[in-house]
């Protein structure tokens, strides 16, 4: 059985009390996916050490989680309880945080000696060499500002504003817009009469080289990006 069920503990004034869970279904439920609880609770039993078998009493059910019914509590232990992942689980979400908080940080802080962002591949070596621990239960940003203080001491890292003023001939606007959208903050946008865009967007200047990138790739090479001073 616990090669195919995982649990979800939950500890209350002292007395714990766990659950068998599908891993993923309930891993989806965590991240706050719409699962039917059917799917995800295993066994609509409540122990006090599942490895062993143990169940909960009905005394300290009613004390601690308010009922006596094995299934209803099954279900607090699951809404309130931290879910145990399996090492498969854990290994992938802390994979994908790392890479969404490197990520950010390429996007929104540069090298202050060249103004330019560092590679990812330096931010992970910088991360490695500081041994910085990925939380996957905690939240993305929350955890990109607590890395970024900690990588200060090894890479030099500034956050900094620039404003890009664009210029797109009438056939690339609708194109251009998107790609704006998802570089940064448009803070002025003018249509012409023929369908032209002029635009001025508010961006971190790690993100300068790919928007010029995105651009021209979107434009075909007819838009004009000049850095507002």
């Amino acid at each position: 059985m616990s090669g195919k069920f995982t649990t979800v503990r939950l500890t209350v004034d002292g007395e714990r009390f766990e659950i068998l869970v599908n891993p993923d279904n309930a891993l989806s439920f965590k991240l706050g996916r719409n699962v039917e609880l059917s799917q995800v609770i295993a066994i609509d039993e409540v122990y006090s050490d599942s490895s062993k078998g143990l169940r909960a009493n009905a005394e300290k059910l009613k004390k601690s989680l308010g009922t006596t019914d094995h299934a209803e509590a099954a279900k607090i232990v699951l809404k309130r309880g931290d879910l145990q992942l399996t090492t498969d689980q854990r290994r992938k979400i802390v994979e994908d945080k790392r890479k969404q908080i490197v990520s950010i940080i390429a996007r929104n802080f540069v090298d202050p000696r060249t103004g330019l962002p560092h590679p990812p591949t330096r931010i992970e070596q910088a991360m490695q060499e500081i041994r910085v621990s990925i939380d996957p239960f905690k939240d993305v940003q929350e955890q990109t500002k607590v890395v970024v203080d900690l990588l200060r001491p090894v890479i030099p890292l500034k956050s900094e504003k620039m404003k890009i003023r664009v210029k797109v001939p009438p056939q690339f606007a609708p194109q251009a817009i998107g790609v704006l959208k998802g570089s940064g903050e448009i803070l002025k946008e003018e249509w012409g009469s023929d369908g032209s865009l002029t635009a001025l967007v508010e961006i971190t200047a790690g993100v300068h080289a790919s928007l010029l990138e995105r651009l021209g790739s979107a434009t075909r090479g007819a838009a004009q990006a000049t850095v507002e001073r």
